[in-house]
């Protein structure tokens, strides 16, 4: 890939970037709340390449707005958990985030040991 492809792609992506915050921005003050928070989770947990990354979220701008247009309660839209509800909504878009790197090295770690012990 030639630096100006490279180029390309940063300016695409923080185009991207931009729109879906505009987006987040111009939703009603509970749903602009609720989704500082919702963001910030996926961007630590979610996945790490990076188109996976803004699809979900643009997907998350999307439910969003029609849940403000329809005018659905926040409460209703994440549930009582909203944890369960971001891990849910994040493994729709495969690839895994730091977090499930290292839960594999955790369990490779794990099963390197026994079979050591087992030798």
């Amino acid at each position: 890939m030639g630096i100006s492809e490279i180029a390309g792609k940063l300016i695409g992506d923080k185009r991207r970037w931009r729109a879906n915050q505009a987006r987040i921005a111009a939703l009603p003050a509970p749903y602009r709340t609720a989704a500082g928070g919702i963001q910030r989770y996926l961007l630590g947990t979610g996945p790490s390449d990076g188109d996976a990354l803004m699809t979900m979220l643009d997907d998350f701008a999307d439910l969003l707005e029609q849940s403000a247009a329809d005018g659905t309660a926040v409460r209703d839209v994440f549930g009582d958990d909203p944890v369960e509800f971001a891990e849910a909504f994040k493994r729709n878009y495969g690839g895994s985030g730091w977090i499930g790197k290292e839960q594999r090295r955790l369990t490779d770690a794990i099963d390197r040991a026994e079979r050591e012990q087992g030798s």
